[in-house]
């Protein structure tokens, strides 16, 4: 199991007292948490991807290249890439550039946002999202795999002997997680090429949830790669927590009611009996994280919200101290423990090169 936290990056006024950070404050801000995440004992760190206020994170690859120079263990995400508005072309080669760079430490989760204007500002049409990511996707594959690349698709320009560099660390792509919180056909997709689904449940009731996973690892069983219990599963979350849960519940309300996606909404103790958010304390926060194998079975990835909705960098980077030390070695064991035998850990690139090595030698065997 992975443990790790992402960040969407928004630039929000802290209602307890009405200031606003600066985007150059709201940047270092995700860095320092990222360090911060290692510092812990966290596994992952992700970023997402927005091009409009009130959000910072416009180009992942810069800000995980800068946390990769500054970091020597932790895994490097995002949290959403843009398959949808991005070109593959420049995916293929900015997520290379950067595995070379963290010494493969990155993968990244493909998703399609829930920004609807950015389709236009990147001369695509909302009502091809689904279309997009599945060309997209298509190409970004082939452009990873096979050195000379000719390609003719609906959304782009054609592409005639083209090879993408730098070619990927050790001729192994980076591990791809396809993100959706409603749309059956990216489970789809994760199934049909054997990859990763993460499901950011933060808005989302356990049946929901529950039936967008068991549609993929059906599906990931249907197309040959495996049982359905050997599916790659992630899942999204939110915690605060103070040692007890009327300070934690106290301390976190005014955030959660001046959120700039949910406040204004469901009450506190409606999104947390309905949702995968968690404020309270430390023990509550493992209770509930654990129970999230009761809808989506044994699964390898778990990342936390921790920075969001005007909440300053003090108390983010507090609450980090308190998961690392109180609420992960406990979640670490309690998932080992009960994960039955042959549900596969989470990809990495060491694991995925001595897959791609184990292959080569039976190709070579039974040639």
């Amino acid at each position: 199991m992975q443990l790790g936290i992402f960040s969407v990056g928004d630039v929000t006024p802290d209602p307890t007292n009405g200031r606003t950070p600066t985007e150059a404050e709201r940047i270092k801000a995700m860095v320092a948490i990222a360090l911060k995440a290692e510092e812990v004992g966290l596994d992952v760190f992700a970023t997402g991807e927005h091009h409009n206020p009130p959000f910072v994170p416009s180009s992942p690859t810069t800000l995980l290249g800068f946390i990769a120079a500054r970091t020597k263990r932790l895994e490097l995400s995002t949290a959403t890439t843009l398959i949808t508005t991005s070109d593959p072309v420049k995916i293929a080669e900015d997520f290379a550039m950067l595995q070379h760079l963290a010494d493969g430490r990155v993968d990244l989760m493909l998703g399609r946002g829930n920004t609807g204007p950015v389709y236009p500002w990147f001369g695509q049409d909302i009502r091809n999202g689904i279309p997009l990511a599945v060309e997209n996707y298509a190409l970004l594959r082939r452009l990873w795999r096979e050195d000379v690349v000719d390609w003719e698709g609906r959304f782009r320009s054609p592409l005639q002997s083209f090879t993408s560099t730098p070619r990927p660390l050790d001729d192994v792509p980076p591990f791809v997680w396809h993100a959706s919180i409603r749309s059956p056909e990216i489970a789809e997709q994760a199934a049909y090429y054997g990859d990763g689904f993460f499901h950011n449940n933060i808005f989302w009731n356990k049946e929901h949830v529950q039936r967008m996973v068991a549609l993929y690892r059906t599906r990931f069983e249907h197309y040959g790669h495996g049982s359905a219990d050997q599916a790659v599963v992630g899942l999204g979350g939110q915690v605060f927590m103070r040692k007890n849960s009327q300070d934690a519940m106290a301390e976190f309300r005014p955030y959660f009611d001046n959120a700039p996606v949910y406040g204004h909404g469901p009450s506190l103790e409606d999104f947390t009996d309905l949702t995968a958010l968690t404020v309270g304390s430390p023990q509550q926060v493992i209770e509930k994280t654990l129970s999230f194998r009761e809808m989506a079975g044994d699964y390898q990835r778990q990342l936390f919200l921790m920075d969001h909705a005007g909440l300053p960098i003090k108390t983010v980077l507090e609450q980090l101290d308190i998961l690392g030390e109180e609420v992960v070695p406990v979640l670490r064991r309690e998932f080992a423990a009960l994960k039955p035998a042959g549900v596969p850990d989470a990809p990495t690139h060491a694991s995925l090169l001595a897959a791609a090595a184990s292959e080569t030698k039976n190709e070579e065997v039974v040639a």
